[in-house]
């Protein structure tokens, strides 16, 4: 039985296949799931993606299923409670930009209808299919994710450098960046 080839950076761990093959490069549109990822790319920042994926059932838990209503009224007890909370990246700052990116997400909803609008405008809502022959060669960063990084920074987002929104952008499949050897490609 052949195995499938995947991207370079996708390592035999079961939680890492699942997530390259059922979800990285995938367009999303749900408000709800882009929330997540929001808070899951700004929560990864300074470790690995591995790391979050394998708690990311507990942020599921804590962060109440990643509602931005509920997350958006987060107060002092909350942020002392998701601090004890083992299950996920204990970090105050991560958590305060958590809250915060709630309330300037529910107004980028306000302003556009929803976030899928908004975000998705930075591709004219149309994918952007790369093609890169080895996933050392995928850029940290683009002229577009660094227009989205402050833009999202204007609006009151942290955790949103240029580098994290690129990774956004491949996770919500704003841009396609399976390697040309990847099933997926």
């Amino acid at each position: 039985m052949t195995q499938k080839k995947r991207c370079g950076w996708c390592t035999a761990d079961p939680i890492y296949i699942d997530y390259h093959d059922k979800e990285w490069g995938r367009p999303l549109h749900d408000d709800h799931l882009l929330f997540e990822f929001l808070i899951l790319e700004g929560a990864q920042a300074g470790l690995s993606w591995l790391t979050v994926l394998k708690k990311r059932e507990n942020y599921r838990k804590a962060f109440d299923h990643f509602d931005p209503m509920k997350v958006a009224r987060y107060d002092d007890r909350k942020v002392k409670e998701l601090l004890a909370n083992e299950g996920i990246i204990r970090n105050r700052l991560k958590i305060a930009s958590a809250i915060g990116n709630a309330k300037a997400f529910l107004e980028v909803q306000k302003e556009f209808g929803s976030f899928d609008k908004y975000i998705w405008a930075f591709v004219a809502r149309k994918p952007i299919k790369n093609h890169i022959p080895h996933y050392k060669q995928l850029p940290p960063k683009t002229s577009i994710s660094d227009a989205m990084s402050k833009d999202l920074k204007e609006r009151g987002f942290n955790f949103v450098g240029s580098t994290i929104c690129y990774a956004f952008m491949q996770a919500i499949g704003m841009v396609n960046d399976h390697t040309t050897d990847c099933f997926r490609y």
